[in-house]
């Protein structure tokens, strides 16, 4: 499964991401943040703290999410500015 290269948070709730086959997509996070663990990511400068932590995202409270839940239900992107 193709690992996570770039990541970069968007003000309305979805992150921009770059996987090691070159593939570029875009990630709505907004149908998990009512989801207990993800409510913490409604606050936009949590949000932000997104980073790449063993192949997928990764907040500072450890909440994450697979690479393949990200591979799959994201939807290719354009150009994008990114945090490696």
């Amino acid at each position: 499964m193709n690992q996570l290269v770039a990541v970069s948070a968007n003000a309305n709730f979805s992150l921009n991401l770059k996987f090691s086959d070159g593939s570029v997509k875009r990630f709505d996070v907004k149908p998990y943040l009512d989801c207990e663990v993800f409510r913490e990511l409604k606050d936009p400068d949590y949000f932000k703290q997104v980073r790449i932590a063993f192949g997928t995202v990764q907040w500072p409270h450890e909440q994450d999410i697979s690479p393949e839940t990200l591979y799959i239900e994201g939807v290719p992107g354009g150009l994008f500015s990114w945090r490696r």
